[in-house]
Parts: C-alpha cells; structure tokens; sequence
C-alpha cells in the first residue's frame, strides 16, 4: 500500500491517530489504533501464528513488533520458543502486564493443520491454500473467500549460486532439469566443469511447494533425492554461498552472501528477481505471501494484525523485511524494438503502475488480490490528479489458436479492470487488448496462463 501523500511523514502517521482525522487516508478498510484489545488475565498468548518459514522467521515477528508498537506497548522484546523455528514476541502495557504473540515457523502447510486443529489463529502461508486443505477446513469456512485469505506481501523465489559461479541465467525447464538430477554438471551449462550440489527447503516449507509447482511439476519432474533439504531459510543460503557448485532456492530477503541468476519461462526474456518485476508479478518465480484467518475470526488481536499488515505502516515494515510491499508507484519502462508498436508508444509516453491485475482461476472475476489493488490504484490516481483522461489499461492473455480471439479476450480483461475503477470516477484515455503479446510466462502449463493473462496500468 502506498499512501502518496507527500506532506504526511509515514512513521508519524503509523504512530498517530490524529493522523486519521486529518485526511491521512491510504486503505479502504478502516483503521484505528485497537487501544482497547482484550489482554487474558492468565497470561497466555493473546495471538498464535504457525507455518510459513519464509514469513515466520523475519516478516512475522516484525509485523507483530509493530503492532504492539501502535498499541503503545513498550519494552518490546523477542524471545525464542520451545522449539526451533518459533519466536515470542513480548511487550509490556503502560500498567506492567505482559502481552505476548506466538510465531512458530514450520513450513505453509503447518500453518492450515494448525488453524484445524485449534492451535493457531493465523496460518501463514508463502503459497496459496490447496484445495484439499480448504476442503478439509470447510467448517471454519471458505478460506478461498476475501475475508479469510490475506495477501500481506510479494516475494520471489531467488535461485542461488555461490558468487563466484559465471552463469548469469536459466530457463525454468534447465532449473527442472538440475534439480531432477538430469543435468548433474555446471559444464552441460557453459560454466566451468564441476558437479552440481542441489539445496532445497524441506516438504513442509510453501517455498518448496512453490518451487514444485512452478518448475518442477510443471516441466513434469522430481526433486533428486540427493538434494539437501533445510528448513531453514537462512542456513540453505549460507550453505549455498560456501559451496562452489553449489545452487539452491529461497525467498528474496534470504539471498545474504549468494548471487542470484536471472530466470526465463516460455518464450520470456530472462528477468532478474527485481523490485518491480517481483510487484508486477512478471518475474516468472513472484509469488504471494498469506496470512489466513476463519471467515468468522473473532480474535480481535488477529484482527488487529491483518489491519495492521495491509496498512501504510505495515506495508513499510514488509519492505524493511527484504519483501515486496504492495506499493502503488509510476515506472518508465524502456521501450525496446521486440515491443508492439502501440506498447512501444506506451513506454516512450507514459508510465507504468507497479501492480497487475490478475484474475481468479477459469473466471473472469478479479481474485482477492486484485480486489484490494482496486482499492490501491484509486487512491493512488486521486493523489497524483490523474482520474481524468489520464490512464490507459493494457490486456493480456494466453495464447489461443486464432489471433483474434486472444485479442478480443485480452481486450475483455481489462473492460472488466475498466468497470470497477470507472464507478469511482476514472475517466480513461484508452482501453487495448495485446492478445498473447509480451508473455511472462510459459502458455504450457495452468499457472503460466493465469499469469499471462493479466491487466497492466499506464498513467500519463
């Protein structure tokens, strides 16, 4: 989230509830300082928060840190948990009690078989809930639903080498092919001759599971059993940076003292792990990170937190963890001869938005991220003066057998972006649709053409 409002200092508004009052308004939920959040007189945690490594080792406990800050708790201190992997996270209100946030960090799917059975009040995921979880959590609810399913940050799967290995780039069907074990020597790459050592994150970790999806399962391989799995984020990157052939995967604030490589999918061009490509969702290893909740949550600390994360502040604090924040900003664009001409004249001219428009699987409805980049997107045209005449929405999609028809439907995506933001008075300069243009990804698997199939924004 961005609260483009130059005059108003973010640190002064996270800490002010004046600041609320004065019109310092960046989200459409509302937002208030929870100064009155029920504390147990038994002192037990007042939230428990299990599952994604990538979130729980360094996002979470900020998070919460920050959330006890606004509720003006002092003396705020970090303790490590029963086990490895889990935090406590402990301020202590104006009248000396205790309050204390539980972050146990065992990998996504910890995080649903926790919210099942009762132990946890917040799943954090750096994956989207399978179906067969949401199926078996059907009782809490629908955590598929808004209400229940988060986005709280964007990251990306770095792939890792150790910083004095020449390769600059791979394409996710080579990245198959290596962590398979079918390619076994960096030689077979253009690199010097050596044989490949493969570090992975552990089966319970959302990065593996993202990782499967994305480049194994969808180039129809396996991880080779002679990987070294981790649940550590930081000690697999550590790990890669001292073994020459060493090469692995991890979130992006987990790079530390390993050099990252440029990926391609399909017919991309290879893309680094950047700050922009990772917001738009471009880069072909971006992904989601998630907070889930039941529907019908009624701990008002995880409330609290879910309000807290989308938040100016709380968005500040994602990207001081090394994550992406849903931060609606302009980009120049280069424009490059491989362009469409019109896109060419888009570059040249206007800006782009740093967020992309995505759509829930086999509709043509917005998905939940969309939803509240709806919400982004105004307020960031109305601080910068530019609803009138002033945007221009660009479609996409996978590719289809006529031309044509991919056009019209790429075309359709973004009348349907058009329909939401011109109820609150967006008046647009133009409405194209690109067809299969410009993919970031592979049309060959489902993923890949949910991910092509998007709406970029373009201001003047």
């Amino acid at each position: 989230m961005s609260c483009a409002l130059p005059a108003c200092d973010r640190e002064t508004w996270s800490r002010s509830a004046t600041a609320l009052l004065l019109g310092c308004i960046c989200y459409a939920l509302p937002w208030s300082v929870f100064a009155a959040l029920p504390i147990p007189a038994d002192n037990s945690s007042v939230l428990r928060i299990q599952g994604s490594n990538t979130i729980g080792a360094k996002l979470g406990p900020a998070l919460v840190k920050g959330l006890l800050e606004e509720q003006g708790l002092n003396a705020i201190r970090v303790e490590a948990g029963d086990a490895e992997n889990e935090q406590r996270i402990i301020g202590k209100t104006v009248d000396g009690r205790s309050v204390a946030i539980e972050v146990a960090a065992h990998g996504s799917g910890t995080g649903f078989t926790a919210l099942k059975d009762g132990s946890a009040d917040l799943a954090a995921s750096s994956r989207p809930i399978k179906d067969s979880e949401a199926a078996a959590l059907a009782a809490l609810g629908d955590l598929k639903s808004r209400n229940a399913e988060q986005v709280v940050a964007l990251d990306g799967l770095a792939i890792i080498l150790h910083p004095s290995n020449p390769l600059g780039a791979l394409r996710s069907e080579q990245l198959a092919q290596i962590f398979a074990g079918e390619i076994q020597d960096w030689g077979q790459l253009g690199g010097p001759s050596g044989p490949i050592s493969l570090y992975a994150r552990d089966d319970n970790s959302g990065t593996y599971d993202t990782f499967k999806e994305l480049v194994l399962s969808a180039n129809g391989k396996t991880l080779a059993a002679n990987a070294k799995r981790f649940e550590s984020s930081e000690k697999l990157s550590d790990s890669v940076s001292q073994d020459p052939y060493g090469i692995g995967f991890i979130g992006l604030p987990y790079i530390r003292q390993a050099k990252a490589v440029a990926i391609a999918a399909g017919e991309s061009q290879p893309m680094p792990p950047s700050t922009t490509l990772i917001a738009t969702e471009d880069y072909p290893l971006s992904r989601r990170l998630f907070l889930y909740n039941r529907p019908d949550q009624q701990n008002p600390w995880a409330k609290a937190l879910l309000r807290f994360a989308h938040s100016p502040r709380g968005q500040a604090i994602v990207a001081q963890s090394g994550f992406i924040a849903q931060t609606v900003q302009a980009v120049k664009v280069a424009a490059t001869n491989d362009m469409p001409a019109p896109y060419q004249a888009l570059a040249r001219e206007a800006q782009r938005l740093s967020v992309n428009f995505r759509f829930q699987e086999g509709s043509a409805s917005l998905d939940n991220k969309a939803q509240r980049d709806l919400e982004r997107v105004l307020e960031y045209l109305k601080s910068q003066d530019k609803l009138q005449q002033k945007v221009v929405l660009v479609g996409f999609g996978d590719s289809k057998a006529d031309p044509a028809r991919a056009e019209l439907l790429s075309k359709l995506r973004a009348m349907a972006v058009r329909r939401e933001l011109a109820r609150h008075g967006v008046m647009f300069r133009a409405i194209t649709g690109l067809g299969d243009e410009l993919p970031v990804a592979a049309n060959d698997g489902d993923e890949g053409r949910i991910k092509n199939r998007r709406v970029e924004v373009w201001v003047y």
